[in-house]
């Protein structure tokens, strides 16, 4: 359980707010465990994530840098059928600056990471469905170095469609 210190909040919500934590620290284990073996010959469910990969990011940057474009692209080519997908891009940031400023940075990561996935010819932009999260939603914790950095993220989720 996560304890929140001098939050000034009700044990109630701390209690909902550390269980949420904890369902979404176990979901992404599971979904980790899933997508190692998602290029082997497991059957497809309808509703489970097929592929999900994550492009990070500098403090304050939406810049795609060479190395993360490279991983992307490495990534997508390793996709058959990309038509049968719908794409999910959920962008998030850590928790330094305000809100309206960690909102409009989660939503320029998020079009940056289109700009690359458009460069695939197989993708088109009505493929993708946005949810920027900004600074809500961290799965890692803020305040460390190594949570933060892994929170300046745009996780890309490819779903079967069919």
């Amino acid at each position: 359980m996560v304890i929140f210190k001098n939050s000034g909040k009700a044990p109630i919500a701390i209690f909902i707010q550390s269980m949420y934590i904890n369902a979404v620290r176990s979901s992404l284990l599971i979904l980790a465990l899933f997508c190692s073996t998602a290029f082997g010959a497991k059957s497809q469910t309808f509703g489970e994530p097929s592929f999900i990969t994550s492009v990070y990011f500098g403090g304050g940057s939406f810049f795609v840098d060479f190395e993360q474009s490279t991983a992307l692209t490495k990534f997508l080519s390793e996709i058959p059928s990309k038509h049968n997908f719908i794409i999910t891009v959920h962008s998030h940031t850590d928790n330094v600056g305000g809100k309206e400023y960690n909102q409009w940075l989660s939503q320029m990561r998020s079009e940056a990471v289109i700009e690359e996935l458009v460069m695939c010819d197989e993708i088109k932009r009505e493929m993708i469905e946005i949810k920027d999260f900004g600074l809500f939603n961290p799965v890692y914790d803020n305040t460390t170095r190594e949570g933060r950095q892994k929170n300046r993220r745009v996780d890309v989720i490819f779903w079967l469609a069919i």
